[in-house]
């Protein structure tokens, strides 16, 4: 007979399991981070049973902000932590450990932030650090209505999501990225081929040379206030219009 405490240990597994492969689908479909993590929060909440409420804490210049949230509930006790500069969340995006809290226990670490989420009705708080890039790093916090203060077990369960979503994300924010640079890229060499363009046509018009050519189109651009892609597009444009 299956011990009844193995059952849950595997049911839990399971619907982190789950969990992760419907994370896996929403990246082959979304592209956005922000909505991703948006996903990951609500996943979360599925996955481990204890938890009532999840949200993403991101760092920018040491300064925190909510990347995600499942509600508004959520995003004010997320705020009750940045206002009094302490918490469970911030403690884990700083020091890069998880923290696992009762109510008692935050009471003692946390005072201020403490008394807010009392108000707001949180009794039990769990936070795992979470590394993206250089843009995205924070934590991944859980929130508990009941004063149980997460198990060992659910902080287990936590880590293994965040190690897996860190991945996912960390793929999903290279492609990103790599997106933009090939954006950049294209839209430069679109610039160069029509500033070249401009050039050739004032080169072989007032019989200059390309560097000058060039000093005559920047000091077109400065003097209109227009930006220089622009400015060729118009010139070549005017150039090759056929006469009426």
């Amino acid at each position: 007979m299956v011990d009844p405490a193995e059952r849950a240990v595997v049911q839990r597994l399971d619907e982190v399991t789950g969990a992760l492969v419907a994370l896996s689908r929403v990246l082959d479909q979304e592209e956005d981070l922000a909505a991703i993590m948006d996903r990951v929060c609500r996943q979360v909440v599925g996955a481990i049973p204890d938890a009532d409420l999840a949200s993403v804490t991101v760092l920018r210049d040491g300064n925190p902000q909510s990347a995600a949230w499942i509600d508004e509930h959520t995003l004010a006790v997320d705020r009750a932590q940045y206002e009094a500069g302490e918490g469970p969340c911030l403690e884990a995006a700083r020091s890069g450990r998880m923290q696992r809290v009762a109510v008692a226990e935050a009471a003692d670490r946390w005072p201020a932030f403490a008394a807010a989420a009392r108000g707001l009705g949180v009794g039990s708080y769990l936070s795992a650090p979470l590394l993206i890039d250089d843009e995205y790093q924070g934590s991944l916090n859980l929130y508990g209505l009941r004063p149980h203060g997460f198990r060992e077990l659910d902080a287990a369960l936590l880590g293994l999501y965040t190690a897996a979503a860190e991945a996912a994300l960390r793929n999903a924010s290279r492609y990103l990225q790599a997106r933009r640079q090939v954006a950049q890229l294209s839209d430069a060499l679109t610039s160069r081929a029509v500033i070249d363009q401009a050039k050739g046509i004032l080169m072989a018009a007032h019989q200059v040379s390309a560097d000058e050519a060039f000093t005559m189109l920047v000091d077109r651009s400065q003097r209109d206030n227009r930006k220089l892609r622009d400015l060729a597009e118009d010139f070549v444009d005017d150039a090759t219009q056929p006469d009426e």
